[in-house]
């Protein structure tokens, strides 16, 4: 019995076996099944993306690369065309086209600037930019020359492809900014356009140019005394939805809307003498290029802003809204002028208004606490929804915001009803 016993405990213990090196087995089976599909996936999308960046190639050619009578040297890279200016050591133009791909960043930017050895010339190079000395310590110390190296095609859209990302840090696709514009409204006017794609499932065709002449500056410091544009100008059109649109902005610090540097792709056209997309139709061309309302291609929560008013406009003691930041610190009363873009009534009954930019934009705000509501003979967050008026009071910093706190109607008046 103790024999019989002993077996069966024997048997057991080597069906549990069995069946555990069993599982393991198919365990292992099933993981390497799981890493042959994985490299699989890894070589369709590697094969994807490089049929989505020759046919970025192809499209950029099918609508017509830039045509003029400069003599520089035409660079293709993978998902973008750019002319080299070899006398200001950048390119007249960069030519890309900005995919709903963007959606999906994949890759980090790789800040692997180094010099395009396509161009033929010898492109600029890091030495252009600014200097780094090795100190005895090991550190780096850099001397910089004053100038960002700022992306003519901006990397952020070829996120989704790593040699595209790549090549993006070529100093053929860099032209010296000023840091508070590169990093600001230049940047702002790149979001803006890459949110376009996404919110419209669409491609557009890029033009990014720097506004290149003789009387330019150049970095002197620089080994190739590379030329700083006073302006730049981006186009795009939108072949999906039959739009076109164009920005000219000046190569400095600015917090006016982006609206304001809208123009017609035919006024870059004179300005440059370039022509752009000459592969189109005369008929479609032509009207994409006159096209100048630039309502549809900023972010919807910037569509009910407006222009500051000109500050040349306004009577002696009078400030528009970009100049009330610099009140916050007068602890005297002023006079800020602006369109009411949006109110908010808080559930504790506080009324909070913004001039000329809504939240979460806001350039400056008026506050209306509970108690002081019953001052004003009307509904302040209604009644002057949408009206131009000029607030009078101390400007004070909220949070960043120029702010200003007021208790009774009089503090507030109609724009056109203000003392000349």
């Amino acid at each position: 019995m103790k024999k019989l016993f002993i077996c069966s405990l024997l048997f057991f213990c080597f069906t549990i076996i069995s069946k555990a090196q069993t599982l393991n087995e198919q365990i292992q089976t099933y993981k390497q099944e799981q890493k042959n599909l994985e490299q699989k996936l890894t070589t369709t999308k590697n094969q994807l993306d490089s049929l989505k960046l020759l046919k970025i190639i192809e499209d950029l050619n099918a609508v017509g690369l830039p045509k003029s009578d400069f003599k520089d040297e035409v660079i293709t890279h993978s998902a973008m065309i750019l002319t080299y200016a070899e006398e200001f050591e950048q390119a007249r133009w960069v030519m890309h086209i900005i995919t709903p791909d963007i959606a999906q960043t994949s890759f980090g930017r790789s800040n692997d600037f180094r010099e395009d050895e396509k161009v033929s010339t010898g492109s600029a190079k890091q030495e252009d930019y600014f200097l780094v000395d090795t100190l005895e310590n090991g550190k780096l110390e850099y001397d910089g020359f004053g100038y960002d190296r700022g992306h003519l095609a901006p990397s952020a859209d070829f996120r989704w492809s790593e040699k595209a990302l790549s090549e993006s840090f070529l100093y053929s696709n860099m032209s010296p900014q000023k840091a508070e514009f590169n990093r600001e409204v230049w940047a702002h006017l790149e979001d803006a356009l890459r949110a376009y794609v996404i919110k419209n499932n669409t491609s557009l065709y890029v033009v990014t140019l720097p506004i290149l002449s003789q009387d330019v500056q150049k970095i002197e410091r620089g080994v190739n005394k590379v030329a700083i544009p006073k302006r730049y100008a981006k186009i795009a059109i939108d072949l999906k939805n039959s739009r076109g649109i164009a920005f000219l902005l000046p190569n400095a610090a600015s917090t006016s809307l982006l609206t304001t540097f809208t123009t017609s792709i035919d006024e870059i056209e004179k300005l440059t003498q370039i022509d752009f997309f000459s592969n189109l139709s005369d008929e479609l061309e032509n009207r994409l290029e006159s096209m100048t309302d630039g309502k549809e291609w900023i972010p919807s929560d910037e569509q009910q802003d407006v222009a500051a008013i000109d500050p040349m406009s306004l009577p002696k003691g009078y400030f528009n809204t970009n100049q009330a930041k610099y009140k916050t610190k007068s602890n005297k009363k002023v006079t800020i002028c602006g369109t009411v873009v949006s109110t908010k009534l808080s559930s504790k009954g506080n009324i909070f208004i913004n001039l000329d930019r809504a939240f979460p934009n806001q350039v400056f705000t008026v506050s209306i606490f509970a108690d002081k509501v019953k001052n004003f003979p009307y509904k302040p967050e209604e009644y002057l929804k949408g009206k131009t008026i000029c607030v009078t009071g101390k400007v004070s910093d909220y949070n960043g915001t120029p702010s200003m706190s007021v208790e009774n109607g009089k503090s507030i008046v109609l724009y056109e009803e203000k003392e000349e």
